[in-house]
């Protein structure tokens, strides 16, 4: 972990982040994020039925 002290005194902790992995364009799961897609608006559908269903 970087300590660096500020002009007042106070002390600033910086975390070590990782490296960051470069994707080149088609590459990843397109079925993960489809499927992350159709599950959010099924999500929100229930929700709004829910609120629907309430009032």
């Amino acid at each position: 972990m970087q300590v660096t002290e500020e002009d007042g005194g106070k002390l600033n902790a910086f975390a070590r982040e990782p490296r960051m992995v470069v994707m080149e364009k088609g590459e990843g799961s397109t079925a993960n994020t489809r499927l992350l897609l159709i599950g959010g608006a099924v999500l929100v559908l229930v929700l709004v039925a829910v609120a629907a269903g309430i009032s």
